[in-house]
């Protein structure tokens, strides 16, 4: 139908999308994280550790992480708004505690990082990164996602929950820069059992 000339069609819309990042993204995931961080993190992660960020050294990890990471099983995904990098997620092979066994239902891969810078939050960035990296697993032959979230990370919590995963029952308190961080993990089943 013709919306006639009381209604202008529109000519452009903002485009959205997911793919593998490239070493030109190095700068832009280290930028995301660094905001992300200092906005969304502030009441999660210590002071100190905020206060020690170097985005140089961020940006060299980010850039040896996706031109070399260290198995075929480890990656790198952005998320693109408009051609602009606005949300990235790292995942790959997890590091299982010493007490701990390979999962019976198959291989698990670790969501090692998810974040979206907040200005560009809740517009579907974050799940569309999720589902990219559910899918190159499956693809994969992954039976289950997990996912490491500090203890007071309410907002991610809410997130996964939201994607149908759940805690289950491991937490582990890492060293952040001389404080203490309490992280619990989350996981799915890909096969929808969550």
């Amino acid at each position: 139908m013709d919306p006639g000339p009381a209604f202008p069609r529109l000519t452009g819309t903002a485009e959205v999308s997911v793919r593998p990042a490239v070493a030109g993204d190095a700068p832009e995931i280290a930028r995301v994280q660094g905001e992300t961080w200092r906005i969304a993190y502030r009441d999660v992660l210590p002071a100190s550790a905020l206060d020690a960020w170097d985005a140089t050294e961020a940006e060299a990890a980010w850039s040896a992480a996706v031109t070399g990471p260290p198995t075929p099983a480890h990656g790198v995904l952005v998320a693109l708004d408009g051609g602009r990098v606005v949300g990235f997620a790292a995942y790959g092979p997890p590091e299982l505690a010493p007490d701990e066994q390979a999962d019976p239902a198959g291989p698990t891969t670790e969501l090692a990082v998810l974040l979206v810078e907040p200005r560009w939050g809740r517009r579907g960035h974050g799940s569309r990164l999720l589902a990219a990296v559910a899918d190159l697993a499956a693809g994969n032959g992954t039976a289950r996602l997990s996912a490491w979230v500090a203890e007071g990370d309410r907002v991610t919590a809410r997130f996964l929950e939201s994607a149908g995963w759940a805690r289950d029952g491991w937490a582990r308190t890492l060293d952040a820069d001389g404080a203490l961080l309490r992280e619990v993990r989350w996981h799915t089943l890909l096969g929808g059992e969550g």
